[in-house]
Parts: structure tokens; sequence; C-alpha cells
């Protein structure tokens, strides 16, 4: 590794790291990124093992401290170097985008990566339960939904501004937009999503072509 301060280990089409090195370009921190800890390659050292014993990624080592998990890393980052209104200081000014953020990790993430995103890229067309996937792309919609509430006529989640909640909500988007499934026309979502790809810094760490990943018969 050189002498950079921040290193990400973590592929570079892994949603969680595509956040993460999203974070790190909108804080303008120079950073490099090592594969790591997958079942499809990369390092895998046993000095990180004995760190990181249930394989979370990505990792960051940054100056003496080591993290784990996109969210984590993403706090950390935006503590020790953001600014509002990006990441306001004051708790409680801060309190309703920590709200946004923990949502889109959380909710948003977890209704998309596993039951739609790896079944429709991952499974093979005979093993897949497309009902379920039906079911799981109906509750997405309506967490989409919430999301547009939530819009309304602002540029960003949280109003004028560009802040830590619209990467922690927007790193799914681009998988969800380039999916080839039915959904619901939203005017307001689809607005939103120009706007995050107009952004340089998720061109270039968040519109990583996966396709080579999916499965025959996805």
């Amino acid at each position: 590794m050189s002498d950079k301060q921040i290193t990400i280990l973590g592929r570079a089409d892994s949603m969680n790291v595509q956040a993460v090195l999203w974070g790190l370009a909108e804080l303008g921190l120079d950073f490099e990124r090592h594969d790591y800890g997958h079942r499809f390659g990369g390092t895998d050292t046993p000095e990180f093992r004995a760190m990181n014993p249930n394989g979370l990624v990505p990792v960051m080592k940054d100056d003496q401290v080591t993290l784990f998990e996109s969210g984590a890393i993403l706090r950390y980052l935006a503590g020790r170097h953001g600014r509002a209104p990006f990441w306001p200081h004051d708790v409680i000014k801060r309190a309703p985008l920590e709200m946004w953020a923990e949502w889109g990790k959380v909710t948003l993430q977890g209704h998309f990566t596993a039951p739609i995103f790896r079944q429709l890229c991952f499974v093979t067309t005979e093993k897949r339960n497309m009902a379920a996937v039906e079911e799981a792309i109906r509750v997405f919609d309506a967490d989409l939904q919430i999301l547009e509430i939530q819009l309304g006529d602002k540029p960003f989640v949280m109003g004028e501004h560009f802040t830590l909640a619209d990467i922690m909500i927007g790193q799914s988007l681009y998988r969800y937009f380039t999916l080839d499934i039915h959904r619901e026309h939203r005017p307001v979502l689809s607005a939103y999503y120009d706007r995050l790809t107009d952004r340089p810094a998720y061109q270039e760490h968040v519109m990583v072509d996966y396709s080579a990943l999916k499965v025959h018969g996805a």
C-alpha cells in the first residue's frame, strides 16, 4: 500500500464500497482502494481477517483508525471532515439528517439489495421465486413513494443542499433504474436521480458496470 492516509478495502462494484468512495470524493479526500474480503477474489490477509472475523466490507484504514461497514465509515468521515450543511455538528440540527441516512441504509437498501437485486442478478431463472421478487418490488416502490413525499419540490432529501443522507439513499437508485423491471412512473424521483447522476463523484464511483456479474438466465 502507498503512503496515502485513507485506504478502502472492498470491490469497486460493491454497493457499500461505492457509497463510501462516493462520500470520500464528495468530501474531497484522497484515498486508495484494494479488493478485499469477497468470494469474488481480492486480498484477504491474516491481519485483516483477525480484525474483521465476520468479513464485513468495506474496511477503512485512516491513520491509526480501522472501521468496518459503510454506515459507520461514512459517519466517521462526515464527522471528521464534513461541514454543514453536508453534516451539521449541532446534534439537534443533524437529527433529521441522521434519520434519513439510517432509513436509506437500513430500509431502502435492505428492501432492495437481497430481495430484488441479488435475485435478478445472481439467481438463475429456474431457481428464482418471481412471486417473491414482484412482492419485493411492490414494497420497494412504496419506499420510493415515501422518498418522493420527503423530496416534494426540494432538490435534495434535506432541502437545497446535498448531504450525507443523499449518499445513503442514492446508492440504491443507480441499480434500481438500470434493472429491467416494471416500475411506477415517479417524476419527482426521476428528477432527483438525474441530479445525482450529474454529480461527477456519482458518475465515477456509483455508476459501475455490474453486468458481468449477472448469472446466465438472469
